[in-house]
């Protein structure tokens, strides 16, 4: 059994699908600027301990990325744990069987739009917090304490 919808592009599917995809997404961002930046503030004292020890900034930086990005996935790998559970049959699925589709068309439906959130969301949040911790640091792998919180320039 596949999933087709002919053609692709409609309108008819691709914005809510998209919708619900790009919602997500956000969610998961947020979640990971938010988490990578309050990593960088609190933790700055470890980060430029492990800078002087000779880590480089991506291995100093590494334990705050990881944490921002498990944070930012744990909305959606929770609604995918319960996805299916009776007292919470997701939206998408609801609205189709509702309006006469097959229960099975449905769960179909519902597993793909939530592979599509999980691919989407962790695609995006992994490239977000990868690339956003490296605004920490200047083109002399110091950690720029300004942009981590603390107000003083040091990169001179």
């Amino acid at each position: 059994m596949t999933l087709s919808v002919s053609p692709w592009y409609n309108p008819r599917y691709v914005i809510p699908i998209s919708g619900m995809i790009i919602g997500n997404t956000m969610t998961g961002v947020s979640l990971g600027v938010n988490t990578l930046l309050d990593g960088m503030t609190t933790k700055k004292q470890l980060i430029e301990s492990a800078l002087m020890l000779g880590a480089t900034p991506k291995e100093a930086a590494r334990p705050i990325v990881n944490r921002a990005f498990d944070a930012a996935m744990l909305p959606t790998i929770n609604s995918m744990v319960g996805m299916g559970i009776v007292f919470f049959l997701p939206g998408m699925m609801t609205g189709q069987i509702i309006g006469g589709s097959s229960p099975l068309l449905a769960i179909k439906y519902q597993i793909a739009v939530m592979l599509g959130i999980v691919g989407g969301a962790s695609l995006t949040v992994l490239l977000f917090v990868q690339m956003g911790y490296r605004t920490f640091f200047n083109d002399r792998a110091q950690l720029n304490t300004q942009a981590a919180g603390n107000g003083k320039k040091t990169d001179v």
